[in-house]
């Protein structure tokens, strides 16, 4: 059985068109510095100040500073604040609504995490509605934890939260080499890893994982073979 399910937010639940991407590679090159979309896309899913060193050291950048990491995270945040505040193609993916309406009616736990800090979370929830229509029980950011993925904290925290204290009746999904880690580290019972978002399959199964999906509705059919829920 199934007390908590722990969803990843870009690329998992909310549509991945590079967004978080690109809004990264902008940030860069205001000061100077060029990175691809590609070399992005490796780094999504961990804490952003951490996935700006990792990117800083990547391109060899010789000026390296908790200043300059400082400017582009907040030139980073203001900006991705204002697309999931203002940007038309902001949408959930495929069944994501429907599928927490599913799970929380057979008294699962529904909480989301990512590697964003809490101002732009508060700003896709908000468009999201997702707490409007109380189909999620909370959230937890980068920010909030000692440590973001690949550790364990998240998880954790959302356990705390939800009043969870078995991690093997927790699953944890994402679309992230990062977040597949983070739910092994926890020791979820389930470790799903889902395609929609910035990995491959074949990326996402060098990672170990209990399944891999290409859908969120799909996680309904996982739940139901341990419990029946719908």
């Amino acid at each position: 059985m199934i007390d908590l399910i722990v969803f990843d937010l870009a690329g998992t639940t909310v549509k991945e068109n590079f967004d978080v991407q690109r809004t990264l590679k902008n940030s860069f090159s205001k000061v100077g510095l060029e990175i691809s979309i590609a070399q992005a896309s490796q780094v999504m899913g961990i804490p952003k100040p951490v996935a700006i060193r990792q990117l800083l050291e990547s391109v060899n950048c010789s000026t390296i500073s908790d200043d300059l990491i400082r400017s582009i995270h907040a030139d980073f945040v203001e900006d991705m604040i204002l697309f999931y505040e203002n940007d038309q193609t902001v949408a959930e993916n495929e069944g994501v609504s429907e599928t927490f309406h599913l799970l929380k009616a057979a008294g699962i736990k529904v909480f989301v995490d990512t590697g964003f800090d809490r101002p732009i979370v508060d700003a896709l929830l908000q468009r999201m509605a997702w707490e409007k229509n109380k189909l999620i029980d909370g959230s937890v950011t980068s920010d909030e934890v000692a440590h973001g993925r690949p550790h364990p904290d998240l998880i954790f925290r959302a356990m705390e939260l939800s009043g969870v204290s078995d991690v093997k009746r927790v699953a944890k999904v994402g679309d992230t080499v990062s977040d597949l880690a983070e739910g092994n580290a926890a020791g979820c019972g389930l470790v799903i890893g889902i395609t929609t978002g910035a990995f491959t399959k074949e990326q996402l199964s060098t990672v170990p994982h209990t399944h891999l999906i290409s859908q969120i509705p799909e996680v309904l059919g996982i739940i139901n073979s341990r419990a029946s829920i719908v």
